[in-house]
C-alpha cells in the first residue's frame, strides 16, 4: 500500500514537471517568433504585426528634453513689460511733439495772417511822418453848386449828392497790402526810394517803411517818383489834370515818370481798397483813410466814391 502511494506521488510529480516544461517552452517560441519574424500564432492563424518604424539614432524630436528646437533663453535680447511700455510711450510723446509743432506752426501763421489784414493798427498811420498825403487838395477851379453837409462844426462839400451804399473794400490781389499791414521780407521786386531824407521801398503799387524787424505798408509819400505804376491803375479826373489811382494812391505823369500827389477833392473813384474805416458823421456814413474822407455817391447808376472837402465852418 506503501508503494502504491510513492508511486502515485512520483508521478504527479513528473506531471508537474512536465506541464511546467511545455509552458516554459511555448512562451520562449512565441518570444522568438514575435521578435524575428514579425508573425505571432494565435489560435492556429497568421496575423501581420505592424512594422514599428524605427527613428535614426541622431535625430531628436523636437522640444524632447535638451535637443531639438528651443526657445531662446537670452533675455538680453528680448524687451521686457515694462520696456515696451516704455517706448509705447515716447513714440506717442514724439508724435504728439510733431504734430502739435505742425499745427502751432500753422495756425501761427495763419494768425499772423488774418490780424494783419483785419486787426489794423490804424494809431501807426498817425505816427508816419508823410501825413501831408492825407490832406486834400482843394479844387480851385471847380465851384461847389451845392450847399456842403454842416456837422460838430465842419463843412464837407462834394459835387454828387450823398448816397448811401456799404463799403466793400476792392480786392486789388495778393500783392496788395493795406496800410500797417507788417511784412517781414521783401520781395526781390521791391525798389528804394527817397523821401526828403527818408527812405521807402516800392513794390507793385504798394509802399514800406522800415518797421522793427521787417516792413510796415504805409501811405504812400507825396512826391515819391517812380517809374511804373500797376497795369490795373485807373485813370481819374481832378477838373485840371488826369490822374492815375491806384489802392488809394494817386499819381500824376511826371515825364517818363509818376510822381505821388495828395488826392484832389472832388475826384471820383470806382473803388477803394482794404484799411479804411466807416465812420457816421451826423446822418451821413463816409469812408476814412488817414484825414482823407471818401463820401458815396451814385454816378450813372454806378455806386462811386467821392473825395469829400473837408473845412472848418467859421
Amino acid at each position: 500500500m506503501k508503494s502504491i502511494y510513492v508511486n502515485i506521488k512520483k508521478a504527479a510529480i513528473i506531471f508537474l514537471a512536465g506541464s511546467f516544461f511545455l509552458i516554459s517552452y511555448d512562451g520562449i517560441a512565441q518570444r522568438r517568433v514575435g521578435g524575428g519574424g514579425g508573425v505571432h500564432k494565435a489560435g492556429g492563424t497568421k496575423q501581420a504585426r505592424p512594422i514599428t518604424k524605427t527613428r535614426p539614432a541622431n535625430q531628436t524630436r523636437p522640444g524632447s528634453g535638451n535637443s531639438g528646437i528651443k526657445k531662446p533663453t537670452d533675455k538680453t535680447n528680448t524687451p521686457s513689460t515694462s520696456n515696451l511700455n516704455n517706448n509705447k510711450t515716447n513714440n506717442r510723446n514724439r508724435s504728439n511733439n510733431n504734430i502739435g509743432n505742425r499745427n502751432t506752426n500753422i495756425s501761427g501763421n495763419t494768425i499772423n495772417r488774418n490780424n494783419n489784414n483785419i486787426n489794423i493798427d490804424r494809431s501807426r498811420d498817425i505816427n508816419i511822418k508823410n501825413n501831408r498825403n492825407t490832406v486834400v487838395r482843394r479844387n480851385t477851379v471847380v465851384v461847389y453848386n451845392r450847399p456842403p453837409y454842416r456837422y460838430g462844426g465842419y463843412r464837407y462839400n462834394t459835387f454828387h449828392p450823398y448816397y448811401f451804399h456799404p463799403y466793400r473794400p476792392f480786392y486789388y490781389g495778393p500783392v496788395y497790402h493795406p496800410w500797417g499791414f507788417f511784412i517781414a521780407t521783401l520781395a526781390v521786386t521791391a525798389i528804394v526810394v527817397s523821401v526828403e531824407s527818408n527812405q521807402y521801398h516800392y513794390d507793385q503799387g504798394v509802399w514800406y517803411a522800415p518797421s522793427n524787424g521787417g516792413y510796415t505798408a504805409v501811405p504812400a509819400p507825396v512826391g515819391g517818383t517812380v517809374n511804373n505804376i500797376p497795369s490795373g491803375a485807373e485813370t481819374v479826373n481832378t477838373g485840371t489834370v488826369n490822374n492815375y489811382y491806384y489802392g488809394g494812391t494817386y499819381y500824376e505823369k511826371d515825364g517818363s515818370s509818376y510822381k505821388v500827389v495828395a488826392p484832389t477833392a472832388g475826384t471820383v473813384v470806382d473803388n477803394l481798397p482794404e484799411g479804411g474805416e466807416e465812420v457816421t458823421i451826423g446822418d451821413v456814413k463816409y469812408v476814412k483813410f488817414g484825414e482823407t474822407y471818401y463820401q458815396p455817391v451814385q454816378v450813372d447808376g454806378k455806386n462811386k466814391y467821392e473825395v469829400a472837402l473837408v473845412e472848418e465852418d467859421k
